[in-house]
């Protein structure tokens, strides 16, 4: 078993706390908005020296390169068939104390051709007007640590047409129109994409008057208080931005503590508030249309989107051995699992591959069944290799473990 450390990110709509609080890191006061524990370029994660000095074979420098350099005994044979000599998962924390971008994530096939082409045309690898960083798809699922609000796919056309149709507005009555004549993904489709590309792109007053229009409606009692809040919401952190009207055509998600929802390639969403644990498909790949200081690839992002109207993935956990809930995704590149041990006996983990474990509370004291032992204190992380085998856990203690099917 091999402790590593997390790669931090420091984007503007991050928590300065909430982080370094769960990690035990030094709190600067500038935002930590995700904390990286995985191998993926952009961030891969260092290799902590045993602090005893005992394990004088084990790796040094970043997870990415002990990786490279022994795949096979640390992925093991089946992984490394499936996914080449890398790990096919990213596991993190994410803090966001403002609005996230309105984005999407591409689909493998589209990840390789924009990847490929933007190679071709010589953009720098970190530059930061590029959209595909990789070439692998990125679908995402969040645990929520605290209440977790987004929002995520798009509503039933007929319920995006109710919401506009209450609004003073002229913006909302031309999106309304619009639904009301296609109510299907094709209607869906026009409403998205008259607000986001260049031709047809309302400018800010327009946008203005929808938000006005939302919050005279809260003030009278609105039909709709979450859709409006979100709408108010979203215009105190980027004013003026046509993303801010899309929240109308989206569904909202609230998760509690415990619960998880899955964002397939695809889905078009935006985090808006809370504190949770992320795992994916090892990519950097996001495409934004609005919501954001950051580049936006509005062209890219219209090619990806999936516009058939459908509720939020909302994935409920199995029971595995008593203390641990398995959220599976309906992908094969993770799935994460929460174990909670509140007694002194020594408890099952799943999964026998390549692992990242993250300690949320506690101590958690997890042996290998090749003989390797390791105690995690709250926000410390390891990674486990397949030759390690089965784990088991003792030690009062909530443990995260994200895993490959």
């Amino acid at each position: 078993m091999i402790r590593i450390s997390s790669a931090e990110l420091h984007y503007a709509w991050g928590s300065p706390s909430a982080i370094p609080d769960l990690l035990g890191t030094p709190a600067t006061g500038g935002p930590v908005a995700e904390a990286w524990f995985g191998a993926h370029h952009a961030g891969p994660s260092r290799i902590v020296p045993d602090p005893a000095g005992h394990d004088h074979a084990a790796p040094s420098g970043t997870l990415a390169a002990a990786i490279a350099e022994d795949s096979r005994r640390l992925l093991g044979d089946d992984v490394v068939a499936r996914f080449g000599p890398t790990l096919p998962y990213l596991l993190k924390i994410i803090a966001a104390d403002r609005p996230l971008s309105l984005q999407v994530h591409p689909n493998i096939e589209a990840a390789r051709e924009g990847f490929d082409r933007e190679e071709a045309a010589g953009v720098p690898l970190d530059a930061p007007h590029r959209s595909y960083r990789d070439r692998n798809h990125k679908p995402e699922l969040v645990y929520a640590l605290t209440r977790f609000e987004a929002v995520s796919g798009f509503r039933a056309p007929r319920r995006a047409a109710e919401l506009l149709a209450g609004l003073d507005a002229p913006l909302a009555k031309e999106l309304h129109d619009e639904l009301a004549a296609q109510p299907d993904a094709r209607g869906i489709e026009a409403a998205f994409t008259c607000l986001l590309q260049p031709g047809t792109r309302p400018g800010p007053e327009a946008v203005e008057e929808v938000v006005a229009a939302c919050a005279a409606r809260l003030a009278h009692g609105s039909p709709s208080p979450r859709a409006d809040r979100t709408v108010v919401r979203l215009a105190e952190a980027y004013p003026g931005d046509p993303g801010i009207v899309t929240s109308l055509l989206l569904n909202p998600v609230t998760l509690h503590p415990g619960e998880a929802l899955f964002v397939p390639a695809g889905g078009v969403h935006a985090y808006l508030s809370g504190v949770g644990v992320e795992i994916m498909a090892s990519s950097d790949n996001v495409l934004r249309a609005g919501l954001t200081p950051k580049h936006v690839d509005v062209a890219e992002l219209l090619r990806n989107v999936d516009y058939v109207a459908a509720p939020p993935i909302r994935i409920a956990p199995e029971r595995f051995h008593g203390a641990t809930r398995v959220y599976y995704a309906p992908v094969d590149d993770f799935e994460l699992s929460i174990t909670t041990v509140e007694d002194d006996g020594l408890h099952p983990l799943p999964g026998r591959g390549p692992r990242v474990l993250l300690c949320l509370d506690g101590a958690a004291t997890v042996r290998g069944a090749s003989g390797a032992t390791l105690t995690l204190q709250r926000g410390e992380a390891a990674f486990v290799p397949a030759s390690d085998g089965a784990l088991q856990v003792e030690g009062r203690s909530r443990l995260i473990q994200a895993d490959v099917p």
